[in-house]
């Protein structure tokens, strides 16, 4: 993968909540096949250094390169913390994201990130002040080039509004958890489209188990040989999403790989978007 190129991964693997196991699953995720790797500098829900070891330890066995693979991480702000903060929380927000980051960078064994994302805004609707403050030192840090991109997660439409309209650099990514009942995200998508901005959509089976036994759902699974959570996969990919997964199952890894073979009819994947939303 080139570390020039602005294109995306069809895939991330996600690894919060994975703790102890984080060094043996991103290793085992690399081994089979994932090239992209999402994780964050918020030691309440994931484990940064773990990942990094296992990034390591795949790259050494594989052979791999840097540009072989696709690293994205966030920086948290300090509510979305438990006891332990990565920064010193007394220090400006700017300082923060540059200590979130240069800690980032020696836990992934990177002088560079492919993706670095805004992991939550301070205020649920809108951008705050907070939140340009942090976003400001995204900026400065993709214009000196440590991180290729940036981006932001868990939000709502509201702050792509205000991030298109007063950002200088826009963002060139959302990450959010994707519930059918809201139509998949439909309007936060609906502006990454219109802006070429790529959508990272997580949670897609676990906010929506019921899915994996509806009818139609069930249906296109035995149509194309396939599990219910296959079409899910399939079904993200095609309206646009980049679908994150983070299972721990060695045959799952496999199958969330095969998924993006599967092509679904526009007629089927325009059903599943209606289907709870």
């Amino acid at each position: 993968m080139n570390p020039a190129s602005n294109t995306w991964p069809a895939i991330l693997y996600g690894t919060a909540w994975k703790k102890d196991a984080s060094a043996a699953l991103t290793r085992q995720a690399i081994t089979a096949g994932y090239r992209a790797i999402d994780t964050a500098n918020q030691p309440q829900h994931y484990s940064e250094t773990g990942v990094g070891e296992g990034i390591t330890a795949a790259m050494n066995e594989l052979g791999l390169e840097r540009g072989d693979l696709f690293l994205q991480t966030k920086f948290t702000p300090l509510d979305g913390h438990g006891s332990e903060i990565p920064y010193d929380p007394q220090a400006p927000i700017g300082e923060q994201v540059e200590q979130s980051l240069q800690a980032s960078l020696e836990h992934l064994n990177t002088d560079y990130l492919d993706s670095y994302l805004l992991h939550g805004p301070y205020h649920p609707r809108r951008m705050s002040e907070a939140d340009w403050e942090a976003w400001s030192a995204l900026e400065t840090i993709q214009e000196r080039g440590t991180a290729l991109r940036i981006g932001i997660s868990n939000i709502a439409a509201g702050h792509l509004y205000d991030l298109l309209s007063g950002a200088t650099v826009p963002p060139m990514t959302v990450q959010n958890r994707c519930f059918a009942r809201s139509g998949w995200d439909r309007n936060v998508r609906e502006v990454c489209a219109k802006h070429d901005i790529a959508y990272q959509g997580f949670s897609l089976l676990t906010a929506n188990p019921f899915m994996l036994k509806d009818a139609t759902v069930l249906e296109l699974a035995g149509t194309h040989d396939a599990t219910p959570e296959q079409i899910v996969f399939a079904f993200a990919r095609q309206v646009g999403m980049i679908p994150l997964t983070g299972t721990t199952d060695a045959q799952h890894m496999t199958d969330d790989l095969e998924a993006l073979a599967i092509r679904l009819d526009a007629d089927a994947a325009a059903t599943i978007e209606q289907i709870a939303g």
